[in-house]
């Protein structure tokens, strides 16, 4: 692959940082394009305290341009690169931007890196940096040397310009944990390194630490060229121009992996960087992408969601409330009707039972007058108890069923029972007709019974020798029409009961379906009215509730199209990253020769 092909994969991270509002990582990646395209390969030195690195680097140039000693740690970052004549300057950056940017103060080469120290550990927000140049072959190929400081953060900020890393641990101890895990951080951003094993003159069994360290490497899922060298003989050696002496120290090695195998094959090395570093920006994009996209599976309405489902549940119960209540109230009213009717036909026999009483005794002729109003009196009573019994019985309906329904609205009966007072019932009693027994006919009836009795009397006595009309004839008469008149009385006192009796039963049955009618009339203008009243109860909680529910259904509505249009969105931009990263696995597949890296 060549050059532009990893310009494009940067070019195109950027892009994506820039559509997905990430300006830090676009930024990051646009000042690491900027070094990419510089044909000088960065080299970063790293390692911890006193494991040999400055002098590492003094051996390599053959010059002691990095401050050594016991008593002595790297606080400022020495970028040493090839120069026509040796130079040296301290930078002092506190915009953090690239070294050019800085206030620059030359200073001597000898002593660049131990005046940038001393800077260093008193400068107040301010980054100071070296910069050494010196006229070595090893640097005019493109080399560049960058001397780290031992904490961690300070090797990170420094990793994004890198093109390699070289860690230096010395061979008086395995890898600790603390190198393993600084390789695997910067593993992730710049998959080239190396590991130089250090003071190799000092341990006489290096070669056992070496293969330790290979072993703990691979056990960490870390490829890196491991490598023995002794700065010591290194620098002995380049005095006295001995090469055995200078093999035996490993730097042959060393420098044909940093000349031959990284500076020889700068482009694939930058091509990796380049891959490493659109990969982690690839995932620091995506992080959040997958949390908002888990984000967007999930509801932010659950509790609307509740209250929506709670309103479907609460016109579930009313739609059964109201089944119930109506079928409660048709039950209650066919059940009052059937108990008024009996009532009103036991009451109604009652006053049939005392008329037939009363009339047993009583003459009609003499004593209508009271009776009808006594009877009157007793059917308005009858009516008003029976009507005052349907009101009554509905009130305890209506109640009933407003504790049901609405337990909370004692308000809901309101007026619902007002239909008035029944109306008086004027039948119009009228006294039946009876025959008056007058004297003239009583004496017709008299004389009719007297022929009788006179003639039978007086033909019985002919044959006693007396004459057809004599005393006992006579007597026989008067006796018999006498007895006529008064069983005619009685015959007529009989007839004017019974005739009362007929007419006080018709007057009762009158009443009876009249009254009965007007009464079935009310109990059904008061169901109806009920009725009406708890269904425009129910239909205005089906409404209120409707409403609630709709109002419901489009906030969960807006929700799911919202979350779903995002989810869309980011589903795009996740497709975008998952094809930038194939690019990017793709690109950081290639192995540059002559390293396991």
């Amino acid at each position: 692959m060549n050059a532009p092909a990893w310009l494009h994969l940067v070019d195109d991270t950027i892009r994506v940082c820039a559509e997905h509002r990430r300006a830090d990582l676009a930024q990051r990646l646009l000042d690491r394009r900027s070094a990419l395209l510089d044909p000088k390969l960065r080299i970063l030195v790293v390692g911890g305290p006193g494991q040999g690195k400055s002098q590492l680097i003094n051996a390599l140039v053959n010059a002691p341009v990095c401050a050594v000693g016991d008593d002595l740690t790297t606080l400022a970052p020495a970028i040493v690169e090839h120069a026509a004549q040796p130079v040296a300057t301290i930078v002092l950056d506190e915009t953090r931007k690239a070294i050019e940017a800085g206030d620059n103060v030359a200073v001597p080469v000898e002593s660049a890196t131990r005046q940038a120290n001393q800077q260093a550990a008193s400068a107040r927000g301010a980054v100071v940096r070296t910069r050494i140049g010196l006229p070595r072959e090893l640097l005019a190929a493109g080399l560049v040397l960058v001397d780290t400081p031992a904490a961690t953060e300070h090797t990170l900020a420094e990793i994004w310009r890198a093109d390699a890393v070289l860690m230096v641990s010395d061979c008086t101890h395995d890898l600790t944990a603390y190198e393993l895990d600084l390789l695997t951080k910067l593993a992730q951003l710049c998959p080239t390194m190396a590991i130089a094993l250090t003071k190799i003159d000092l341990v006489p069994g290096w070669r056992e630490v070496a293969e330790r360290n290979r072993t703990r490497l691979a056990r960490a899922g870390l490829s890196a060229t491991l490598i023995p060298v002794s700065a010591t003989l290194r620098l002995v050696a380049a005095k006295n121009g001995d090469r055995d002496l200078n093999a035996e120290s490993g730097f042959g090695e060393l420098v044909k992996c940093l000349h031959q195998d990284w500076l020889g094959q700068s482009q694939l090395l930058t091509l990796r960087s380049a891959a490493a570093l659109a990969a982690i920006t690839v995932e620091q994009v995506a992080a959040p992408l997958h949390e908002e996209y888990a984000a967007t599976q999930q509801s932010e309405t659950d509790e609307v969601v509740a209250q929506w489902h709670a309103a479907g549940k609460r016109m579930e119960d009313l739609n059964r409330d109201s089944a119930r209540w109506q079928t409660m109230l048709t039950d209650e009213v066919s059940d009052l009707l059937s108990d008024l009717e009996f009532d009103l036909r036991d009451r109604t026999r009652r006053i049939l039972r005392e008329v037939d009483e009363y009339f047993d005794a009583a003459d009609p002729l003499r004593t209508w007058d009271g009776f009808e109003e006594w009877l009157r009196g007793h059917l308005t009573e009858v009516a008003e108890t029976n009507f005052g019994w349907l009101l009554d019985r509905f009130g305890h309906i209506a109640e009933k069923i407003v504790r049901q329904v609405a337990p909370d609205r004692p308000d809901l009966l309101r007026d619902a029972l007002d239909v008035g007072d029944l109306a008086d019932q004027d039948l119009g009693l009228r006294m039946p007709s009876v025959e008056k027994f007058g004297i003239g006919q009583k004496l017709f009836v008299g004389m009719r019974g007297s022929y009788s009795g006179l003639l039978m009397f007086g033909l019985a006595t002919t044959l006693a020798g007396f004459p057809l009309i004599n005393p006992i004839s006579l007597g026989a008469g008067a006796a018999f029409g006498a007895k006529s008149v008064f069983e005619e009385r009685g015959h007529r006192l009989k007839r004017r009961q019974a005739s009362a009796k007929t007419a006080a039963q018709r007057h009762v049955d009158d009443f009876f379906l009249t009254y009965g009618k007007e009464s079935k009339d009310t109990a059904r203008v008061l169901h109806r009215a009920l009725r009406d009243r708890f269904t425009a109860f129910a239909a205005s909680q089906r409404a209120e509730i409707n409403e609630s529910a709709r109002a419901l259904k489009q906030v969960i509505d807006e929700d799911v199209a919202r979350r779903t249009k995002r989810a869309q969105e980011i589903k795009a931009g996740m497709d975008e990253l998952a094809a930038l990263r194939k690019r990017v696995r793709d690109m950081g597949m290639v192995r540059p020769r002559g390293l396991i890296a």
